[in-house]
Protein backbone atom coordinates (compact mmCIF):
# COMPACT_ATOMS: atom_id res chain seq x y z
CA UNK A 1 0.00 0.00 0.00
CA UNK A 2 2.58 2.52 -0.76
CA UNK A 3 6.00 2.48 -2.28
CA UNK A 4 5.79 -1.22 -1.51
CA UNK A 5 2.17 -1.40 -1.05
CA UNK A 6 -1.08 0.01 -2.09
CA UNK A 7 -0.31 0.87 -3.38
CA UNK A 8 -1.18 -0.64 -4.35
CA UNK A 9 -3.10 1.11 -7.06
CA UNK A 10 0.16 2.51 -8.11
CA UNK A 11 2.19 -0.60 -8.75
CA UNK A 12 3.55 -0.82 -12.25
CA UNK A 13 1.11 -3.47 -13.40
CA UNK A 14 -1.96 -1.68 -12.09
CA UNK A 15 -0.79 1.68 -13.35
CA UNK A 16 -0.62 0.29 -16.87
CA UNK A 17 -4.12 -1.11 -16.59
CA UNK A 18 -5.54 1.99 -14.99
CA UNK A 19 -4.12 3.92 -17.94
CA UNK A 20 -7.05 2.78 -19.99
CA UNK A 21 -9.83 1.70 -17.74
CA UNK A 22 -8.98 1.99 -14.04
CA UNK A 23 -8.43 -0.83 -11.61
CA UNK A 24 -12.03 -1.88 -11.53
CA UNK A 25 -12.05 -2.58 -15.25
CA UNK A 26 -9.73 -5.52 -14.68
CA UNK A 27 -12.86 -7.40 -13.79
CA UNK A 28 -14.66 -6.54 -17.04
CA UNK A 29 -13.12 -9.29 -19.14
CA UNK A 30 -15.33 -12.13 -20.36
CA UNK A 31 -15.75 -14.85 -17.77
CA UNK A 32 -17.91 -17.91 -17.07
CA UNK A 33 -21.15 -17.43 -15.19
CA UNK A 34 -20.57 -16.45 -11.57
CA UNK A 35 -22.53 -19.48 -10.39
CA UNK A 36 -19.84 -21.70 -11.89
CA UNK A 37 -17.00 -19.85 -10.20
CA UNK A 38 -18.15 -18.91 -6.73
CA UNK A 39 -18.01 -21.31 -3.79
CA UNK A 40 -21.00 -21.53 -1.49
CA UNK A 41 -20.79 -19.66 1.80
CA UNK A 42 -22.85 -18.16 4.57
CA UNK A 43 -23.46 -14.44 4.36
CA UNK A 44 -21.98 -12.45 7.24
CA UNK A 45 -24.66 -9.96 8.20
CA UNK A 46 -23.69 -6.26 8.30
CA UNK A 47 -23.96 -4.28 11.49
CA UNK A 48 -26.42 -1.42 11.68
CA UNK A 49 -25.40 2.16 11.13
CA UNK A 50 -24.61 4.20 14.20
CA UNK A 51 -27.47 6.28 15.56
CA UNK A 52 -27.98 9.35 13.41
CA UNK A 53 -26.46 7.71 10.35
CA UNK A 54 -22.86 8.63 11.20
CA UNK A 55 -20.19 6.45 9.55
CA UNK A 56 -19.21 3.34 11.50
CA UNK A 57 -15.49 3.34 10.84
CA UNK A 58 -12.35 5.27 10.18
CA UNK A 59 -9.68 2.66 9.47
CA UNK A 60 -6.19 4.12 9.43
CA UNK A 61 -3.18 2.34 7.96
CA UNK A 62 0.16 2.34 9.78
CA UNK A 63 3.04 0.67 7.92
CA UNK A 64 6.37 -0.49 9.25
CA UNK A 65 8.58 1.28 6.73
CA UNK A 66 7.06 4.62 7.82
CA UNK A 67 7.45 4.04 11.56
CA UNK A 68 9.93 6.90 11.85
CA UNK A 69 7.27 9.30 10.58
CA UNK A 70 4.91 8.51 13.44
CA UNK A 71 6.27 6.93 16.64
CA UNK A 72 4.07 4.24 18.14
CA UNK A 73 3.66 6.22 21.35
CA UNK A 74 2.48 9.30 19.44
CA UNK A 75 -0.39 7.73 17.47
CA UNK A 76 -3.65 9.64 18.03
CA UNK A 77 -6.47 7.11 18.38
CA UNK A 78 -9.21 9.70 18.88
CA UNK A 79 -9.75 10.01 15.12
CA UNK A 80 -9.84 6.32 14.16
CA UNK A 81 -11.95 3.32 15.05
CA UNK A 82 -9.66 0.66 13.53
CA UNK A 83 -5.88 0.63 13.19
CA UNK A 84 -4.62 -1.44 10.24
CA UNK A 85 -0.96 -2.33 10.71
CA UNK A 86 1.15 -3.41 7.76
CA UNK A 87 2.20 -5.64 6.73
CA UNK A 88 2.32 -9.40 6.88
CA UNK A 89 2.81 -11.30 3.60
CA UNK A 90 1.65 -14.60 2.14
CA UNK A 91 4.36 -17.10 1.28
CA UNK A 92 3.84 -19.61 -1.51
CA UNK A 93 3.89 -22.57 0.90
CA UNK A 94 1.07 -21.12 3.01
CA UNK A 95 3.28 -19.70 5.74
CA UNK A 96 3.14 -16.05 6.78
CA UNK A 97 6.03 -13.56 6.61
CA UNK A 98 5.93 -11.24 9.62
CA UNK A 99 8.85 -8.84 9.25
CA UNK A 100 6.53 -5.84 8.64
CA UNK A 101 9.06 -4.53 6.12
CA UNK A 102 11.46 -3.99 9.03
CA UNK A 103 12.96 -7.28 10.26
CA UNK A 104 11.73 -10.50 11.92
CA UNK A 105 12.33 -9.16 15.44
CA UNK A 106 11.57 -5.45 15.44
CA UNK A 107 8.64 -5.74 13.03
CA UNK A 108 6.53 -8.00 15.26
CA UNK A 109 7.56 -5.98 18.32
CA UNK A 110 6.20 -2.84 16.67
CA UNK A 111 3.00 -4.65 15.72
CA UNK A 112 2.41 -5.89 19.27
CA UNK A 113 2.98 -2.43 20.69
CA UNK A 114 0.48 -0.91 18.25
CA UNK A 115 -2.14 -3.56 19.05
CA UNK A 116 -1.67 -2.90 22.76
CA UNK A 117 -2.12 0.83 22.26
CA UNK A 118 -5.20 0.32 20.09
CA UNK A 119 -6.86 -1.88 22.70
CA UNK A 120 -5.91 0.48 25.52
CA UNK A 121 -7.81 3.16 23.58
CA UNK A 122 -10.79 0.86 22.98
CA UNK A 123 -10.01 0.55 19.27
CA UNK A 124 -9.74 -2.49 17.02
CA UNK A 125 -6.41 -3.67 15.61
CA UNK A 126 -6.25 -5.29 12.17
CA UNK A 127 -3.30 -6.84 10.33
CA UNK A 128 -2.73 -5.80 6.73
CA UNK A 129 -2.04 -8.91 4.64
CA UNK A 130 -0.36 -8.56 1.26
CA UNK A 131 -0.23 -5.39 -0.80
CA UNK A 132 1.31 -4.68 -4.16
CA UNK A 133 3.84 -7.27 -5.27
CA UNK A 134 2.31 -10.12 -3.26
CA UNK A 135 -0.05 -11.51 -5.90
CA UNK A 136 1.94 -14.68 -6.57
CA UNK A 137 2.11 -15.49 -2.87
CA UNK A 138 -1.64 -15.10 -2.50
CA UNK A 139 -2.42 -17.31 -5.48
CA UNK A 140 -0.10 -20.07 -4.29
CA UNK A 141 -1.15 -19.97 -0.63
CA UNK A 142 -4.88 -19.92 -1.43
CA UNK A 143 -4.81 -23.06 -3.57
CA UNK A 144 -7.00 -25.86 -2.16
CA UNK A 145 -3.98 -27.97 -1.20
CA UNK A 146 -2.48 -25.19 0.94
CA UNK A 147 -5.41 -23.01 1.96
CA UNK A 148 -6.28 -24.80 5.22
CA UNK A 149 -2.70 -24.45 6.46
CA UNK A 150 -2.60 -20.84 5.27
CA UNK A 151 -5.76 -20.02 7.24
CA UNK A 152 -4.40 -21.65 10.38
CA UNK A 153 -1.10 -19.80 10.01
CA UNK A 154 -2.95 -16.51 9.61
CA UNK A 155 -5.04 -17.11 12.71
CA UNK A 156 -1.97 -18.16 14.70
CA UNK A 157 -0.25 -14.93 13.63
CA UNK A 158 -3.34 -12.96 14.62
CA UNK A 159 -3.32 -14.49 18.09
CA UNK A 160 0.43 -14.21 18.57
CA UNK A 161 0.43 -10.49 17.78
CA UNK A 162 -2.83 -9.72 19.57
CA UNK A 163 -5.00 -8.59 16.65
CA UNK A 164 -8.73 -8.62 15.99
CA UNK A 165 -8.81 -9.14 12.24
CA UNK A 166 -7.17 -9.16 8.82
CA UNK A 167 -7.21 -6.68 5.95
CA UNK A 168 -6.88 -8.87 2.85
CA UNK A 169 -5.01 -6.69 0.35
CA UNK A 170 -5.05 -8.99 -2.69
CA UNK A 171 -3.76 -6.97 -5.66
CA UNK A 172 -4.69 -7.29 -8.43
CA UNK A 173 -7.80 -9.46 -8.31
CA UNK A 174 -7.69 -11.24 -11.65
CA UNK A 175 -10.62 -13.24 -12.99
CA UNK A 176 -8.83 -16.48 -12.18
CA UNK A 177 -8.28 -15.26 -8.60
CA UNK A 178 -11.93 -14.67 -7.81
CA UNK A 179 -12.90 -18.12 -6.50
CA UNK A 180 -9.60 -18.36 -4.59
CA UNK A 181 -10.16 -15.07 -2.79
CA UNK A 182 -13.74 -15.90 -1.90
CA UNK A 183 -12.76 -19.34 -0.65
CA UNK A 184 -10.01 -17.81 1.52
CA UNK A 185 -12.46 -15.35 3.06
CA UNK A 186 -15.04 -18.09 3.53
CA UNK A 187 -12.54 -20.32 5.32
CA UNK A 188 -11.33 -17.50 7.57
CA UNK A 189 -14.91 -16.66 8.49
CA UNK A 190 -15.78 -20.32 9.13
CA UNK A 191 -12.68 -20.89 11.26
CA UNK A 192 -13.34 -17.79 13.35
CA UNK A 193 -16.85 -16.37 12.92
CA UNK A 194 -16.15 -13.22 14.92
CA UNK A 195 -13.02 -12.19 13.04
CA UNK A 196 -12.92 -8.71 11.52
CA UNK A 197 -12.30 -8.98 7.78
CA UNK A 198 -11.72 -5.96 5.56
CA UNK A 199 -10.64 -5.60 1.96
CA UNK A 200 -9.50 -2.64 -0.16
CA UNK A 201 -10.69 -2.44 -3.77
CA UNK A 202 -9.78 -0.26 -6.72
CA UNK A 203 -11.38 2.94 -7.94
CA UNK A 204 -13.45 2.77 -11.11
CA UNK A 205 -12.91 4.60 -14.39
CA UNK A 206 -16.17 6.46 -15.08
CA UNK A 207 -15.95 5.55 -18.77
CA UNK A 208 -16.38 1.90 -17.79
CA UNK A 209 -19.08 1.90 -15.09
CA UNK A 210 -19.85 -1.77 -15.68
CA UNK A 211 -16.36 -2.86 -14.69
CA UNK A 212 -17.58 -3.64 -11.17
CA UNK A 213 -20.01 -6.56 -11.21
CA UNK A 214 -21.96 -8.82 -8.86
CA UNK A 215 -18.76 -10.48 -7.67
CA UNK A 216 -18.22 -7.56 -5.32
CA UNK A 217 -21.61 -8.10 -3.69
CA UNK A 218 -20.50 -11.68 -3.03
CA UNK A 219 -17.26 -10.33 -1.58
CA UNK A 220 -19.13 -7.88 0.64
CA UNK A 221 -21.13 -10.74 2.11
CA UNK A 222 -18.00 -12.11 3.74
CA UNK A 223 -16.30 -8.99 5.08
CA UNK A 224 -17.00 -6.23 7.58
CA UNK A 225 -15.62 -3.46 5.37
CA UNK A 226 -15.01 -3.10 1.65
CA UNK A 227 -13.08 0.13 1.09
CA UNK A 228 -12.38 1.90 -2.19
CA UNK A 229 -8.80 3.10 -2.63
CA UNK A 230 -10.13 6.40 -3.95
CA UNK A 231 -6.85 8.32 -4.16
CA UNK A 232 -4.13 8.68 -6.76
CA UNK A 233 -6.96 8.54 -9.29
CA UNK A 234 -5.31 10.55 -12.08
CA UNK A 235 -2.17 10.39 -14.16
CA UNK A 236 -0.40 11.34 -17.35
CA UNK A 237 -2.47 8.88 -19.35
CA UNK A 238 -3.69 8.78 -22.95
CA UNK A 239 -7.03 10.50 -23.44
CA UNK A 240 -6.93 12.29 -20.09
CA UNK A 241 -6.69 15.91 -19.05
CA UNK A 242 -4.80 16.91 -15.94
CA UNK A 243 -6.97 16.02 -13.00
CA UNK A 244 -7.11 15.73 -9.25
CA UNK A 245 -5.57 13.10 -7.04
CA UNK A 246 -8.87 12.39 -5.24
CA UNK A 247 -11.78 14.31 -6.75
CA UNK A 248 -15.12 13.92 -5.02
CA UNK A 249 -17.05 14.91 -8.18
CA UNK A 250 -16.58 16.77 -11.44
CA UNK A 251 -15.56 13.83 -13.62
CA UNK A 252 -15.94 13.81 -17.41
CA UNK A 253 -14.90 11.49 -20.27
CA UNK A 254 -11.46 13.14 -20.33
CA UNK A 255 -11.06 13.09 -16.54
CA UNK A 256 -12.99 9.92 -15.68
CA UNK A 257 -12.34 9.53 -11.97
CA UNK A 258 -14.20 10.64 -8.88
CA UNK A 259 -15.36 9.19 -5.61
CA UNK A 260 -18.96 9.68 -6.69
CA UNK A 261 -18.60 7.46 -9.75
CA UNK A 262 -16.63 4.76 -7.95
CA UNK A 263 -19.12 4.59 -5.10
CA UNK A 264 -21.99 4.50 -7.57
CA UNK A 265 -20.44 1.57 -9.41
CA UNK A 266 -20.05 -0.54 -6.28
CA UNK A 267 -23.53 0.29 -5.03
CA UNK A 268 -25.00 -0.57 -8.43
CA UNK A 269 -23.20 -3.92 -8.30
CA UNK A 270 -25.03 -4.75 -5.08
CA UNK A 271 -22.49 -3.83 -2.41
CA UNK A 272 -24.53 -2.61 0.59
CA UNK A 273 -23.85 1.01 1.51
CA UNK A 274 -23.34 0.00 5.14
CA UNK A 275 -20.40 -2.22 4.08
CA UNK A 276 -18.82 0.28 1.66
CA UNK A 277 -16.17 2.88 2.51
CA UNK A 278 -14.14 5.42 0.58
CA UNK A 279 -10.42 6.15 0.88
CA UNK A 280 -8.50 9.26 1.86
CA UNK A 281 -4.81 9.62 1.06
CA UNK A 282 -2.63 11.59 3.44
CA UNK A 283 -0.33 12.36 0.51
CA UNK A 284 -0.62 14.07 -2.89
CA UNK A 285 0.54 14.08 -6.48
CA UNK A 286 3.11 16.25 -8.24
CA UNK A 287 2.74 17.35 -11.87
CA UNK A 288 5.11 19.26 -14.13
CA UNK A 289 4.02 20.89 -17.38
CA UNK A 290 0.48 21.75 -16.27
CA UNK A 291 -0.54 24.29 -13.66
CA UNK A 292 -4.10 23.30 -12.84
CA UNK A 293 -6.77 20.67 -13.51
CA UNK A 294 -8.49 20.28 -16.89
CA UNK A 295 -5.45 21.12 -19.00
CA UNK A 296 -4.41 19.02 -22.02
CA UNK A 297 -1.61 16.53 -21.55
CA UNK A 298 1.19 16.56 -24.09
CA UNK A 299 4.76 15.41 -24.39
CA UNK A 300 5.96 18.13 -22.02
CA UNK A 301 3.91 16.86 -19.08
CA UNK A 302 5.41 14.58 -16.44
CA UNK A 303 4.61 13.42 -12.94
CA UNK A 304 6.90 13.31 -9.96
CA UNK A 305 6.85 10.99 -6.98
CA UNK A 306 3.67 10.76 -4.94
CA UNK A 307 3.20 8.31 -2.05
CA UNK A 308 5.83 8.83 0.69
CA UNK A 309 7.68 11.66 -1.10
CA UNK A 310 4.56 13.84 -1.33
CA UNK A 311 3.24 13.15 2.15
CA UNK A 312 1.00 15.85 3.57
CA UNK A 313 3.75 16.70 6.05
CA UNK A 314 6.25 17.18 3.20
CA UNK A 315 3.77 19.21 1.16
CA UNK A 316 3.20 21.59 4.05
CA UNK A 317 6.90 21.88 4.84
CA UNK A 318 8.43 22.07 1.36
CA UNK A 319 5.72 23.00 -1.17
CA UNK A 320 2.81 24.86 0.38
CA UNK A 321 2.41 28.61 0.01
CA UNK A 322 -0.92 30.26 0.87
CA UNK A 323 -0.79 32.44 -2.24
CA UNK A 324 -0.70 29.47 -4.64
CA UNK A 325 -3.49 27.44 -3.03
CA UNK A 326 -6.86 27.16 -4.80
CA UNK A 327 -9.97 25.09 -4.17
CA UNK A 328 -11.88 23.41 -6.99
CA UNK A 329 -15.55 23.86 -6.08
CA UNK A 330 -16.66 21.21 -8.57
CA UNK A 331 -14.22 18.47 -7.54
CA UNK A 332 -14.19 19.69 -3.91
CA UNK A 333 -10.44 19.37 -3.48
CA UNK A 334 -7.54 21.83 -3.11
CA UNK A 335 -4.50 22.23 -5.32
CA UNK A 336 -1.31 24.27 -5.51
CA UNK A 337 -0.37 26.01 -8.75
CA UNK A 338 2.86 27.74 -9.77
CA UNK A 339 4.36 28.04 -13.25
CA UNK A 340 7.75 28.59 -11.60
CA UNK A 341 7.60 25.23 -9.84
CA UNK A 342 7.31 24.42 -6.17
CA UNK A 343 9.55 22.50 -3.80
CA UNK A 344 12.25 19.87 -4.36
CA UNK A 345 10.41 18.30 -7.32
CA UNK A 346 9.62 21.65 -9.02
CA UNK A 347 5.94 20.75 -9.16
CA UNK A 348 3.76 23.15 -11.14
CA UNK A 349 0.48 21.49 -10.08
CA UNK A 350 0.04 19.65 -6.78
CA UNK A 351 -3.17 17.84 -5.92
CA UNK A 352 -3.70 16.80 -2.30
CA UNK A 353 -6.17 16.66 0.61
CA UNK A 354 -6.73 19.20 3.35
CA UNK A 355 -9.31 19.90 6.05
CA UNK A 356 -11.75 21.47 3.58
CA UNK A 357 -11.74 18.52 1.18
CA UNK A 358 -11.96 16.00 4.02
CA UNK A 359 -15.00 17.83 5.38
CA UNK A 360 -16.65 17.55 1.96
CA UNK A 361 -15.92 13.82 1.83
CA UNK A 362 -17.36 13.32 5.30
CA UNK A 363 -20.54 15.13 4.31
CA UNK A 364 -20.81 12.94 1.22
CA UNK A 365 -20.26 9.68 3.13
CA UNK A 366 -22.91 10.64 5.67
CA UNK A 367 -25.39 11.67 2.97
CA UNK A 368 -25.00 8.33 1.20
CA UNK A 369 -25.22 6.22 4.34
CA UNK A 370 -21.80 4.70 3.66
CA UNK A 371 -19.82 2.75 6.22
CA UNK A 372 -16.78 5.01 6.56
CA UNK A 373 -13.30 5.55 5.18
CA UNK A 374 -9.78 4.21 5.16
CA UNK A 375 -6.72 6.45 5.46
CA UNK A 376 -3.49 5.72 3.59
CA UNK A 377 -1.42 6.33 5.73
CA UNK A 378 -1.80 8.09 9.08
CA UNK A 379 1.96 8.59 9.39
CA UNK A 380 2.11 10.77 6.28
CA UNK A 381 -0.16 13.32 7.92
CA UNK A 382 1.87 13.64 11.11
CA UNK A 383 3.83 16.91 11.40
CA UNK A 384 6.41 16.15 14.08
CA UNK A 385 7.73 19.73 14.22
CA UNK A 386 4.34 21.30 14.94
CA UNK A 387 3.32 22.30 18.47
CA UNK A 388 1.89 19.57 20.66
CA UNK A 389 -1.81 19.29 19.94
CA UNK A 390 -1.38 20.46 16.34
CA UNK A 391 0.68 17.64 14.89
CA UNK A 392 -2.15 15.69 13.25
CA UNK A 393 -4.32 18.26 11.47
CA UNK A 394 -5.71 15.83 8.90
CA UNK A 395 -6.66 13.29 11.57
CA UNK A 396 -8.47 16.06 13.41
CA UNK A 397 -10.31 16.93 10.20
CA UNK A 398 -11.26 13.27 9.70
CA UNK A 399 -12.56 12.99 13.25
CA UNK A 400 -14.69 16.09 12.85
CA UNK A 401 -16.00 15.04 9.43
CA UNK A 402 -16.64 11.36 10.08
CA UNK A 403 -16.95 10.64 13.81
CA UNK A 404 -18.16 13.73 15.63
CA UNK A 405 -21.95 14.05 15.98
Amino acid sequence: MSGISRRRSQCAILATMVLLIGFGALQAQARPALSLLLPTFKVYQPLLLNPGGAPRWVSGYYVGYQRDLYPVAAVDFSAITHLIVGRIRPASDGSVITDFDIDPVNGPAMARALADRAHQNNRKAILMLGGAGEHAGFVAAAQPARRAAFVQNLLATLDDLGYDGIDVDWEPILDSDRPLLLALLQDLRAARPGILLTIPVGWVNANFPGAVDAYYAQLAGLVNQINIMSYDMAGNWDGWESWHFAALGGHSPSRPSSIETSVGSYLSAGVPAVKLGIGIGFYGSCWRGVTQPRQPLNGQVSQGESDNAMSYANIMQHYYQPAVRSFDALAKVPYLSSAAGLGPQSCTFISYEDAESIAAKGTYVRSQGLGGTIIWTIGQGHIATAPVGSRDPLLLAVRQAFLDP
